[in-house]
C-alpha cells in the first residue's frame, strides 16, 4: 500500500464518505470520514462503544534479542524492562530536540510494534533501519492496520485475529487500539459489529484527539516543535506519555532536559472553541492574531465539529497569549478552551538551583 492509493475495504460499508476536505492536514486518505451519522457516531462513543478504521496508519516491526536497548537508544520513550502489552507514545527528534516522527507503540511477545502516521513511515523506517549498525534487531514495516475502539470496551470480547492491543491512557473518552493483520480486517470489524460495536468514522475519532490535546504531527506540529509544547507528551506520575524524563540516551535529550529542568516553552499546544457562526472554519496552519491584527501569536492546526461544542481546534500558541485576550484566525473568532490550560508544574529544580546560586 502507499499513502496515496490506499483504500480500506470498510469505504465499501453502508454510508462510508471519506474526508473531501484537502487543506484538512489530517492523515485520511482511504478511510471513512464517517457512516452518514458523523456527529451522532461520535455521540455514541460516549454511550456505548464504537469501532474506527484508522488502517491508514503504517506499522513498523522491530524485533531481536536486542529490541528493548535498540529503541531505548533511538526515541524518546523508555523500552528497557517493559511487559507484553504495554503501550505508549514515542518520539524521534533531531540534534535540536525537534519533532520528527511521532509513533505509538505497544509491546508483544515477539518485540515492539510502532504505527505512525502513513506520510511519516518512509523516514521512520528508514532512520531505524540505518541505525542498526551491530544491534540484533530486525525492521520491517509489518502488514497490520490499526482499529480504535472507542467506549469503555472492557467488556467486549477482542476477535481472535487482533495481534496486540494497547489500553491509551489519554484525556477523552476510553480508547483502545487494535492492531490486526490487514487481510482479517474487514472479518474483524465484521466479528466486532455482530457483538454490538458500530463502525464510526475518523471524523469522531479526531474530535476527541483534539479534546485530549494529542497532536497529529503534519496538521498541529511545525518544523520548530519541541516535546514540552505538548504536555500530554510528558511522561509524569503513572502516565507513560511519550517522553521519558528518567532516561537519556537519545538525540534531543539534551533539549528535553533544559526545558523541563530550567524553563518553559515559549508555545503550548491548547483547544480552540470557534466561533460556530462563521460561514467557514479556518484552514489549518493559519495565524492566529489579536483583534487587531498584528504579529502572529501562534498558529491553528486540526480543525473539527465535535457533538457537544461545534467546531473546535488544536493549536500552538504562545503563552503570552493564554491570558483571555480575544483571538481571531481571519475573520474567525477563536478562545482558548479554559480546561486545556497547562498545569504549572511548580519552580523546576535546576531554576531553583540557580536561583540558590544567585540568593534569590
Amino acid at each position: 500500500m502507499t499513502s496515496t492509493t490506499y483504500r480500506s475495504p470498510l469505504l465499501d460499508l453502508p454510508g462510508a464518505a471519506p474526508l473531501q476536505d484537502t487543506e484538512a492536514l489530517i492523515d485520511a486518505t482511504g478511510v471513512a470520514w464517517h457512516y452518514g451519522d458523523p456527529l451522532g457516531e461520535q455521540r455514541r462513543a460516549h454511550s456505548g462503544v464504537v469501532v474506527v478504521d484508522r488502517s491508514h496508519r503504517r506499522v513498523v516491526q522491530v524485533t531481536g534479542p536486542d529490541t528493548e536497548e535498540f529503541l531505548n537508544n533511538l526515541l524518546s520513550q523508555k523500552f528497557l524492562d517493559t511487559a507484553e502489552g504495554f503501550g505508549a507514545s514515542a518520539l524521534d527528534l533531531d540534534m535540536q530536540g525537534r519533532v520528527l516522527h511521532h509513533a505509538d507503540v505497544v509491546r508483544t511477545a515477539e518485540g515492539v510494534l510502532l504505527d505512525v502516521p502513513s506520510a511519516q513511515l518512509e523516514s521512520f523506517l528508514s532512520f531505524l533501519q540505518k541505525m542498526v549498525f551491530w544491534s540484533q534487531v530486525e525492521v520491517a514495516e509489518a502488514e497490520l492496520a490499526v482499529l480504535t475502539l472507542l467506549g469503555a470496551s472492557g467488556d467486549v470480547a477482542l476477535p481472535a485475529a487482533v495481534v496486540a492491543s494497547r489500553q491509551v491512557d489519554w484525556s477523552a473518552v476510553e480508547r483502545r487500539d487494535l492492531l490486526v493483520p490487514r487481510s482479517e480486517l474487514k472479518a474483524v470489524v465484521a466479528e466486532l459489529r455482530a457483538a454490538g460495536v458500530e463502525p464510526a468514522g475518523l471524523m469522531a475519532f479526531t474530535a476527541e484527539r483534539v479534546r485530549a490535546l494529542e497532536p497529529e504531527r503534519a496538521a498541529d506540529l511545525d518544523e520548530k516543535s519541541i516535546p514540552h509544547e505538548v504536555p500530554s507528551f510528558i511522561g509524569r506520575g503513572d502516565r507513560a506519555g511519550a517522553v521519558h524524563l528518567e532516561k537519556g540516551c537519545y538525540r534531543g535529550q539534551e533539549t528535553v532536559a533544559r526545558v523541563e529542568n530550567l524553563g518553559r516553552s515559549p508555545r503550548v499546544l491548547v483547544m480552540l472553541q470557534l466561533d460556530g457562526s462563521a460561514p467557514e472554519n479556518p484552514t489549518p496552519g493559519s495565524d492566529i492574531a489579536g483583534p487587531a491584527g498584528g504579529r502572529a501569536l501562534g498558529r491553528i492546526g486540526t480543525v473539527v465539529d465535535d457533538c457537544d461544542f461545534g467546531p473546535i481546534a488544536l493549536a500552538l500558541i504562545k503563552r503570552s497569549a493564554l491570558t483571555g485576550q480575544e483571538l481571531c484566525v481571519g475573520d474567525v473568532a477563536v478562545m482558548v478552551d479554559p480546561a486545556s490550560l497547562p498545569e504549572e508544574q511548580g519552580e523546576q529544580a535546576g531554576r531553583a538551583a540557580v536561583n540558590r546560586l544567585r540568593g534569590r
